[in-house]
């Protein structure tokens, strides 16, 4: 009951980050940090590119989830389990879809505020790093396929991830990624408690994934 309250109350996510946490500048990269200052320009060639390609409906109806400016105070979730759902918009090649949206996924955040997915295909593992009272840094990698360990952060720059944590709903938070490695041009996470549910909008996925104009990913990614 205690892990319950302590998911369903922002409040009490863990913001007293050590200091070693708070030194994210020094742990990104020099390109990780280049594509997180550049996150407004990759919502505003985004999301015109996803609503021509097949998400517009999605968008509309999800307004808290795809406004590029929330962000409300306590940007860290709590440690617990979560659902998250991964939205892919605009695309970094020609033929590729505007707009992919895929099921939602069994993901944790630990008790020292590391964030992990925990199935699928591929697999976001990385530390979370408070940055202001509004927004936080999710510095990770991606783990494939059926490897058993992430690599580390700033080894192979191909699998390296950045994005930005915000607390957009009383139980519900979002990582944007601005600019991925492959695909699509802004990467959205959104993560809501295991126990509350998911809320808002958004389209339903049908096995695994639904794709605006053009074909989607693989299901469970």
């Amino acid at each position: 009951m205690t892990a319950i309250c302590a998911l369903a109350s922002p409040a009490s996510a863990r913001q007293d980050m050590t200091e070693d946490q708070k030194g994210w500048r020094e742990v990104a990269t020099a390109d990780d940090r280049r594509r997180l200052r550049g996150w407004r320009a990759a919502w505003m060639s985004a999301l015109p590119a996803a609503r021509a390609g097949g998400g517009a409906t999605a968008i509309a109806a999800d307004p808290m989830l795809f406004d590029p400016d929330r962000a409300l105070r306590s940007p860290v979730p709590p440690a617990g389990a979560y659902r998250c759902r991964k939205f892919r918009l605009g695309a970094q090649s020609a033929g590729a879809p505007g707009f992919v949206a895929y099921d939602r996924a069994r993901c944790r955040i630990g008790e020292d505020g590391r964030f992990a997915k925990i199935a699928g295909a591929q697999r976001p593992v990385g530390e979370i790093h408070l940055e202001t009272a509004g927004r936080a840094v999710f510095l990770g990698t991606m783990v494939l396929g059926d490897e058993r360990r992430a690599m580390r952060y700033g080894r192979d720059a191909a699998r390296d991830m950045a994005g930005w944590v915000e607390r957009i709903g009383e139980t519900r938070w979002r990582i944007v990624l601005p600019y991925p490695r492959f695909e699509s041009v802004l990467d959205v996470v959104e993560l809501t408690p295991d126990n509350v549910g998911a809320t808002g909008g958004g389209t339903t996925a049908s096995g695994g994934v639904t794709a605006g104009a053009g074909s989607g990913g693989s299901a469970g990614r």
